[in-house]
């Protein structure tokens, strides 16, 4: 069975989100470190394992955002990688085109600010597409980012690729975790995720990049998909509960009446 083409050229014209010119390095950044010849070679082993299977997966993910949302299919934004270079990072779009990104940013801006859990936005942004938090959990969003891997801008395993205006607020010793390539899944992912705190993210990270080794690579790799599953549970119950706050609002307030009936219709 023939895979699908991951080449953005084949899924019609991204909306793109530029930050500046494509290339070059954000200042202020470490040295990028040399990727192990280990760990290119377990990325494109895996590559050719999973191109199969979640290809078929991409491809109805994809259908299903062309029939609730007119537009491009892919998400192509700006991202910090190896040593503070910038790269285009792809994604399944998931948000109506042409989204402002005003209120992803004072979302970060409190994040990094915090010292509680990073909850994600999409919990209350009214941007998603139907069915894109399901998406998101399960990680189908970020399968066309198996072409940023192809191409060496990143790893299946390492941190998370930051947006630059938010890798800017970096303070100098969290970026370190600019020194090695980011990736699809990390230690992060697999030790809470949206249960951690930004400052644990970020040791988090750092704990990688100085400890990398491919027995730490196949040890997230086999993590993940419980990761993936538990993200997914907690996508549901964050809908139910949503649902549930929208019924009680919607139901009549009971009040004292003449009748003694206590509810007003």
């Amino acid at each position: 069975m023939s895979t699908p083409s991951m080449s953005p050229s084949s899924m019609g014209a991204p909306t793109t989100q530029p930050f500046g010119p494509a290339s070059g390095n954000l200042e202020g950044f470490p040295e990028a470190i040399p990727v192990p010849t280990w760990k290119r070679v377990l990325d494109v082993f895996l590559l050719l394992m999973v191109l199969p299977v979640v290809g078929p997966v991409f491809l109805l993910a994809a259908a299903w955002v062309s029939l609730v949302s007119h537009g491009p299919l892919l998400f192509v934004q700006e991202r910090v990688g190896r040593g503070g270079r910038r790269f285009k990072c792809f994604k399944l779009r998931t948000m109506q085109p042409d989204c402002s990104t005003a209120s992803h940013q004072q979302h970060l801006k409190q994040i990094l600010a915090s010292d509680k859990p990073m909850q994600k936005l999409d919990t209350v942004d009214p941007r998603l597409l139907p069915g894109a938090k399901i998406l998101r959990a399960l990680g189908i969003d970020e399968l066309p980012q198996l072409y940023n891997v192809f191409r060496g801008e990143m790893s299946v395993v390492g941190p998370r690729p930051c947006i630059p205006y938010e890798a800017q607020q970096f303070q100098p010793w969290q970026r370190e975790r600019f020194a090695g390539l980011p990736g699809m899944t990390g230690l992060w992912q697999v030790r809470g995720k949206n249960r951690t705190t930004f400052l644990e993210m970020i040791r988090l990270d750092i704990e990688y990049v100085r400890t990398q080794s491919l027995w730490l690579d196949l040890r997230i790799l086999v993590a993940t998909p419980k990761a993936l599953m538990l993200q997914l549970v907690y996508a549901l119950w964050n809908r139910a509960q949503t649902g549930r706050q929208r019924l009680s609002r919607s139901q009549p307030v009971p009040i004292a009446t003449a009748d003694g009936s206590g509810v007003v219709g």
